[in-house]
């Protein structure tokens, strides 16, 4: 029989495939379901640091005199109170057996990241630091805004013992170099990558407009490049985000390096279902090709082992588009 276990941060998984953060890892009831259904973890919807400055200033009577939080979601607009997410981590893990991962999502350092240590004495198994930001500034370096992801993540680990992971923007200029960066500052793991949502535009109003875009397997093409080049050579354990719909899309982040398969879309589109029919393809694809664990092929055509590791880098590219397929 197939052994579809895993390691992910330290945590031992029953699977590869972890429910990354959405609505539904906001339900007790829904998270029990991908429980029975063979979900390896969970992460839960992120802690924002615009929520928590809002919840401060409420909760001190405090004047937001520069109206800077005005334009995002009021309080009551928030999934969860900080103290109601705290109560749903302690619920979780006293009626299921998969390890719960919390989730900040933050984009400057400050006191919010002391939120990671709450976090982690309610019961958090691990912390999930979601850096959200799109820079605009033409006057600032590449090299500064580096070093301001850095900083949050060191007040963080600072906070806490349990493994720490940071999902990553595909836009710093060496993500490499910036994986290399955040191992040495206690990083355990790295989400690739963060979605980021972009405006579009209603002709006809003349108005902007927002609205996030259905997953595709495409969206697997990024990550998956990324991971099969970092696979052996960072010292962290890759986490695969992003597009992830088929079987066909979590073997293959896997065959480049990473240790598992985040589900978000499928999860939104075809329900708790789609855990049961994912981890069942893995299993017979892992049986047509005579493998016993995840060990046995994770990685095996990553850069590192991929007899064509020029394909990774920019040989393809160039063949691509030499030949007219580009």
């Amino acid at each position: 029989m197939s052994n579809l276990q895993t390691r992910y941060l330290g945590l031992s998984l029953r699977s590869p495939l972890v429910a990354s953060s959405s609505p539904l890892t906001a339900s007790l009831e829904r998270i029990k379901e991908m429980e029975a259904a063979g979900i390896g973890a969970v992460v839960l919807p992120s802690l924002f640091e615009e929520q928590l400055l809002k919840e401060e200033i409420a909760e001190h009577s405090y004047e937001d005199y520069g109206g800077a939080l005005e334009a995002f979601p009021k309080l009551e607009e928030f999934r969860f109170s900080a103290r109601a997410y705290l109560d749903h981590i302690r619920m979780l893990k006293s009626s299921v057996g998969i390890p719960v991962i919390a989730s900040l999502n933050g984009a400057t350092p400050g006191w919010w990241t002391r939120y990671a240590k709450v976090l982690e004495e309610a019961g958090a198994d691990a912390l999930e630091l979601n850096i959200y930001s799109v820079p605009t500034d033409p006057d600032k370096a590449g090299a500064d805004l580096e070093m301001e992801t850095l900083d949050i993540v060191r007040l963080v680990r600072a906070q806490i013992r349990i493994p720490l992971a940071v999902k990553l923007s595909p836009f710093y200029t060496n993500v490499a170099h910036m994986a290399k960066r955040l191992h040495a500052a206690g990083v355990n793991g790295a989400v690739l990558f963060n979605r980021f949502y972009q405006p579009d535009i209603d002709v006809e109003r003349l108005a902007l407009r927002s609205g996030l875009l259905p997953g595709s397997s495409r969206d697997t093409r990024i990550p998956l490049t990324w991971i099969g080049i970092l696979y052996g050579r960072v010292a962290i354990d890759l986490a695969a985000t992003g597009g992830i719909m088929e079987t066909a899309d979590a073997i293959k982040v896997i065959l480049a390096g990473a240790r598992v398969a985040m589900l978000c879309s499928t999860l939104l589109e075809h329900g708790v279902a789609s855990v049961g029919r994912l981890r069942e393809g893995m299993a017979q694809w892992m049986e047509r090709h005579g493998y016993e664990s995840i060990e046995q092929w994770q990685g095996l055509l990553s850069q590192k082992n991929c007899a064509d590791p020029e394909n990774f880098e920019r040989a393809q590219y160039v063949a691509a588009v030499s030949s007219g397929s580009a």
